[in-house]
């Protein structure tokens, strides 16, 4: 699970300062404040990892990633060549790594990691590595960190510089006649083959790097525009999509792939089959009174999805039904459908809903993240992006019913700046009482009122003459 995020001269962030990420995350903010820009910086790091080109630094995007963020001068905040991209990420770690020393007796172990990186952008726009670190923590004491630094390199990425391992509490050892320098990293975070090559005690650099690329493997994006709903579906028994896409295009394969999970929601409660959890929540937001997905004829491959709207009313296929309700099928599939230690992030999930169904929309990410499958919590973790003042007074209430406590959830509203962007923690108080509410948080709502009753009486008064 992700903890924690800092980032500096990234697209609109000068300076994020630390950003706690708690199991559920969720990000308000005014338009053009940066808000997309965190869950985009996220987005590149994936793609850069699933990238088969090692030896690019960063993946910006193109036509066939989930994000497309230019060039390097787009990246970084206000367009400077000259300006070092830099971040930090933590992240819990899903089973203890061990290490030893196969050249002492020291040992260690590590439950959560720290990355950071510094990335230059020359003038002709190509991207280095100018340092980056893995810090090892166990039960939030240092076991030892490890990384790389570019030695003889400027900022700006001139010169052509030498890399060189870095280490603490920790002293790699290295082979007899290996004295030449390393090569650059792979990407922005993988030690080159020579790192362990030119060392004898080194091996554990590959579970390290392994470690991160399965954080990132486990991030998926569902964007703010969910496709139509088709009137059939094409499924083959076996077919398990990876997670319900981009635009939810693969929400029904999901839902077909996953009819042998069996999920509980929440302690002390019983495992439901996957199918039955979509249909009570569709049920439970007051969209539908059933729901169902079958194949078309026996022996075909194709299914289709029948909504029944209300009580005695007859089934209709799913495009026959409010566009609402196609909007909001891959958010409930996805929180329910990825695999135990993933991320999810939803933009703006709200669009095309209800006010009431927002509202829900706190509940359903409440109960993704304390499921349990196998006897197991199943540790999901919910980062979304909202506009949406009725889910924000629904995970109040919830904080405050103790159904959520105030470690579980992280709320931030987001400002722009001409100096960078700003982000505030909201703080959230045991009864789920926001103690510093930033002005202009969802508008006005008292000036509102009081210019509405000047009107009111203004309007009166002229009538009465």
């Amino acid at each position: 699970m992700l903890t924690a995020l800092r980032i500096e001269n990234f697209k609109a962030w000068r300076e994020t300062g630390e950003i706690r990420l708690a199991p559920l995350t969720v990000i308000f903010g005014r338009n053009s404040a940066g808000k997309s820009s965190l869950t985009q910086f996220l987005m590149m790091l994936k793609q850069t990892i699933e990238s088969p080109d090692r030896r690019r630094v960063l993946h910006l995007g193109d036509r066939n990633t989930p994000v497309d963020l230019g060039t390097p001068r787009d990246l970084l905040f206000d367009g400077g060549h000259e300006r070092v991209l830099s971040f930090a990420l933590s992240y819990s770690l899903p089973s203890r790594l061990t290490i030893r020393d196969p050249k002492s007796s020291w040992k260690g172990s590590a439950d959560a990691v720290r990355f950071d990186a510094r990335i230059g952008c020359g003038r002709t726009g190509r991207l280095r590595v100018l340092k980056m670190r893995y810090l090892l923590k166990d039960s939030g004491n240092e076991t030892l960190s490890i990384g790389m630094n570019l030695e003889g390199q400027p900022a700006g990425n001139h010169g052509k510089g030498r890399y060189r391992l870095t280490a603490e509490n920790y002293e790699p050892v290295r082979n007899v006649g290996r004295g030449r320098p390393l090569p650059a990293p792979d990407r922005f975070y993988g030690f080159p083959g020579e790192a362990t090559a030119y060392y004898q005690n080194t091996a554990f650099l590959a579970d390290t790097v392994l470690a991160l690329e399965s954080q990132f493997r486990r991030l998926f994006y569902v964007g703010p525009l969910r496709g139509y709903p088709e009137r059939s579906y094409v499924w083959s028994s076996g077919e398990e999509p990876e997670h319900v896409g981009i635009r939810g295009e693969r929400a029904i394969e999901a839902l077909l792939a996953a009819h042998d999970l069996g999920i509980r929601l929440g302690p002390g409660k019983r495992g439901e089959p996957f199918q039955k959890i979509v249909a009570r929540w569709l049920k439970d937001l007051g969209l539908i009174e059933s729901f169902r997905a079958r194949p078309i004829a026996k022996g075909r491959n194709e299914y289709e999805v029948l909504i029944r709207v209300r009580d005695g009313s007859r089934e209709v296929n799913l495009t026959d039904t409010g566009f609402g309700l196609s909007q909001l099928l891959p958010v409930i599939i996805e929180c329910f459908y990825v695999p135990p230690g993933s991320t999810v992030i939803f933009e703006q999930p709200e669009i095309h809903l209800h006010p009431a169904v927002q509202a829900g929309l706190a509940d359903l990410f409440a109960e993704a993240v304390l499921a349990r499958e196998n006897g197991k919590d199943r540790d999901v973790q919910v980062i979304v992006e909202s506009h949406s003042e009725y889910f924000l007074r629904r995970l109040q209430r919830r904080v405050a019913e103790e159904r959520l406590s105030v470690d579980q959830v992280a709320v931030y509203f987001c400002e722009p700046d001409p100096s960078g962007s700003r982000i505030r923690e909201i703080e959230l108080d045991d009864y789920g009482n926001i103690t510093n509410w930033p002005p202009g948080f969802f508008g006005n709502e008292m000036e509102d009122l009081l210019a509405m009753t000047d009107a009111a009486a203004r309007r009166s008064g002229s009538g009465a003459q």
